[in-house]
């Protein structure tokens, strides 16, 4: 499956682009993806920083090895 995209760019924006090839739907796929993967990433960082700021003691091992088996138990019964 494909979407055809249809840009409204400033006229020195797209001649600029044109000219450093941006404009064909290789390059802007791959602005595409890398935009996604950098979003991706910093929201990953985001929700670390939020875990992080949490009030919270850290697990003891039995006590991840338990959230674990619960999770899995889960899936299983899915």
């Amino acid at each position: 499956m494909s979407t055809e995209l249809k840009l409204t760019l400033p006229d020195n924006l797209a001649r600029e682009a044109e000219a450093s090839g941006l404009l064909t739907a290789e390059a802007i796929e791959a602005l595409l993806r890398e935009e996604i993967r950098r979003r991706r990433v910093e929201q990953l960082f985001s929700a670390a920083d939020r875990l992080a700021n949490l009030d919270m003691r850290p697990l003891t091992q039995s006590e991840v090895e338990a959230e674990i088996d619960t999770i899995r138990r889960s899936r299983r019964a899915s």
